[in-house]
């Protein structure tokens, strides 16, 4: 399969973090799985994420490998209660994948490739705006309506101490103590609202699942599993979603050796969008009581 340059660049997004967030040692594993050989290699001796997806992807355009690639991408396993995210990225990988003349398609567990002479993006009759980094941090939210999500009484004032917390930490500049501070706080009022909708959270397919196929229990869900489900529920919009990377595996961050093997370095941006999420949500939360 041979692809052009654009349909390359939504795959490389897809690899790096549209299907998941993959680190440096995460990427290496991905390709060395594509029959690289390659080391990661820490203290600056290695390229940038995506400098180093660009060359792999050159590298296996028109090669068998790059099927596998795409396979092993949107391999249904790696997506157990998650089927509807996986088709939508599927499709949307598709609309590019059509300009190639192929479509990817899901049969149950099975990933397969189909020829087609149709462009799937030019079907499209609606408009969706996808709202830009700027703008989303150009979002001015004044008081936080905590009071308003209806949380349990012991936990609305914890939170509130949280949110103070967190300015304190922006304005000392403090990147990686607020992404840590405001992961956990975004947790909690996600948990608290499960605790509050606890049906319509186990109900949604995008639940995390036990080997039986039953619900989790809520403390062993992760932020990212409340994020998927509280956004399949349409609790939260897609724009918290979208810009939801930097907090969602923020436990690992609190270890400096998983810090270390991530290479996870959170600066004031990161910071800025992850409160920004943390104020989007509170407010969007706050409609559904």
């Amino acid at each position: 399969m041979q692809l052009m340059k654009k349909t390359l660049e939504k795959l490389r997004v897809l690899i790096n973090e549209g299907t998941e967030y993959r680190s440096g040692p995460k990427l290496v594993e991905f390709f060395n799985g594509l029959g690289f050989k390659d080391t990661y290699a820490y203290g600056g001796g290695f390229p940038s994420r995506w400098v180093y997806t660009d060359e792999r992807l050159t590298s296996l355009n028109g090669k068998p490998e790059l099927d596998l690639c795409i396979r092993n991408l949107f391999s249904p396993i790696n997506f157990v209660g998650r089927m509807p995210e996986l088709d939508q990225l599927i499709s949307d990988f598709n609309m590019y994948l059509s300009f190639d003349g192929w479509n990817v398609i899901r049969n149950g567990k099975e990933i397969t490739f189909r020829k087609t002479d149709q462009i799937d993006a030019l079907k499209e009759t609606k408009v969706i705006k996808d709202i830009t980094e700027d703008e989303f941090l150009n979002h001015e939210f004044s008081d936080l309506p905590v009071a308003k999500i209806g949380l349990d009484g012991s936990l609305q004032p914890v939170i509130e101490l949280r949110i103070d917390e967190i300015r304190k930490c922006m304005q000392s500049k403090a990147p990686l103590a607020t992404v840590l501070l405001c992961g956990s706080t975004l947790e909690g009022l996600l948990l608290g609202i499960a605790l509050l909708h606890p049906r319509q959270f186990n109900q949604s397919t995008a639940a995390p699942k036990e080997k039986d196929g039953k619900p989790k229990a809520f403390q062993d869900w992760t932020l990212s599993n409340m994020i998927d489900v509280a956004a399949d529920l349409e609790i939260l919009k897609e724009d918290i979603k979208k810009f939801s990377h930097s907090l969602r595996d923020f436990r690992n961050y609190i270890h400096p050796y998983e810090q270390m093997t991530s290479r996870f370095n959170p600066d004031d941006q990161t910071a800025k969008i992850s409160f920004q999420v943390l104020k989007a949500a509170i407010f969007q939360l706050a409609t559904i009581q």
